[in-house]
């Protein structure tokens, strides 16, 4: 691989996945780097990055002043990712519920596309360990954005994916203000309003083994709201 990718790696209490994490990613190619975005976590995550790879050349941190969301997060991260010249921009969580070696498989992906989504609904369902309940409401998720803002992908708040650097060129980073379901969402639909190419390739997501699951139920409920903001926006008074 010649194209220079960073992947992007919100956390928050995430100590006992960081290190294998970073490690398995270092693995993967010289040309993936890492940039952690630590909301201050109580467990020291961001201490532990710090103290462990702050001699890495590949592994670059962010350390914020408090818990401030996912979406935010990933702002910062794609500021970063911009400013460091990086061709691709990777999103994953830090809990393992990506297979890190699937970050390879966006990456081949991505060569004849702008967005390449790992989907956990492209192929069936492919959920390992998730209760009956939460699969049922992120799958009502998804299908409910498609109903109202028309995007054709199957799995729209999908947090693991690989950007071309132009597709975050052009949305406008200061206008997304969401957390959660809703910032995948949204970038998913900014990306394709702009009319660039996405593809979605089948993904196994496993829940979490170590930590806790930081979704609650605020982030159903942004989400909820925004498709609706996506789709008229005039009707907030915004922008599309």
């Amino acid at each position: 691989m010649t194209d220079k990718a960073i992947v992007i790696i919100p956390t928050y209490n995430e100590i006992e996945n960081v290190g294998k994490m970073i490690n398995t990613v270092l693995d993967l190619d010289d040309n993936i780097d890492i940039l952690i975005v630590d909301d201050n976590s109580p467990d020291k995550t961001g201490e532990f990055v710090k103290t462990n790879y702050g001699s890495e050349k590949r592994v670059n941190l962010i350390e914020r002043e408090g818990k401030l969301g996912l979406g935010t997060a990933y702002i910062e991260g794609f500021r970063f990712a911009l400013n460091k010249d990086y061709d691709l921009i990777i999103e994953m969580d830090c809990d393992f519920s990506h297979d890190p070696k699937d970050v390879l498989r966006l990456i081949e992906s991505v060569a004849d596309y702008d967005l390449v989504i790992g989907s956990r609904y492209i192929q069936g369902v492919n959920v390992v360990n998730w209760p009956l309940r939460r699969l049922i409401l992120s799958m009502g998720a998804s299908l409910y954005t498609r109903m109202i803002t028309g995007m054709p992908i199957k799995d729209a708040t999908s947090g693991f994916k690989c950007f071309k650097r132009k597709v975050i060129e052009s949305i406008k980073l200061d206008d997304i203000h969401s957390n959660g379901y809703s910032f995948q969402i949204e970038m998913h639909y900014r990306s394709w309003k702009k009319g660039f190419k996405i593809k979605e390739i089948p993904i196994v997501f496993t829940d979490r083994i170590d930590g806790v699951s930081k979704m609650g139920k605020h982030i159903v409920k942004e989400a909820i709201f925004m498709v609706w903001k996506l789709r008229f926006p005039k009707l907030f008074g915004k922008k599309s």
